[in-house]
């Protein structure tokens, strides 16, 4: 089963490293500068529970899941070493027959740099090339605008296709519709 990969020299300098709690307090930071934004990203956090605690958690467990091909999860960093943001394949999926759903959050200082899409390429191109087929999923809450712009973007750069209809997502509780963007690989 491979192992959650170093992804370096993505375009503009970037580079995904395999997560590991060592990242918490730059995450915790991150977090703190817009906790909105992460909120969308990471939607099962709860309001009414220790962020620090919930963030730790989330950190150890996909560290753990890595070397299990369950989950695949990167931080972004810079040539400085900044943390950027988190990209990842995750386990949570709508459709019967996909494998992934691919995720990310960018830091509100380094959005509009198409790292977001530099970073999806790469995690793309990796799992293109473990010579499998795979199925990912990307789900976007039809009012996040750039969210669905990205991933239509996404899918046309990887012949992708957009789901017609919502499809309804457990939320804290709740039912929550969001259009699903789906990706086969190999492309054809």
């Amino acid at each position: 089963m491979p192992r959650t990969p170093n992804l370096p020299d993505l375009d503009g300098g970037y580079s995904l490293r395999p997560v590991a709690k060592a990242i918490l307090p730059m995450v915790i930071e991150a977090y703190t500068e817009d906790p909105e934004s992460a909120r969308a990203a990471l939607p099962w956090l709860k309001n009414d529970e220790d962020i620090t605690r919930q963030l730790s958690d989330m950190l150890h467990d996909l560290e753990h899941l890595s070397n299990a091909d369950r989950v695949h999860f990167w931080s972004i960093h810079d040539q400085e070493n900044t943390f950027i943001g988190l990209i990842g394949l995750g386990d949570e999926m709508q459709l019967v027959h996909s494998h992934y759903n691919l995720g990310y959050w960018v830091r509100k200082e380094f959005r509009h740099r198409r790292i977001a899409s530099n970073a999806v390429d790469a995690v793309l191109h990796w799992l293109e090339s473990r010579d499998s087929i795979f199925r990912i999923e990307i789900t976007v809450h039809p009012r996040n605008e750039a969210g669905l712009i990205t991933a239509e973007r996404i899918c046309h750069r990887w012949n992708g296709q957009i789901i017609d209809e919502f499809i309804g997502i457990e939320l804290n509780g709740k039912t929550v519709p969001h259009k699903i963007h789906v990706v086969d690989l190999p492309r054809v």
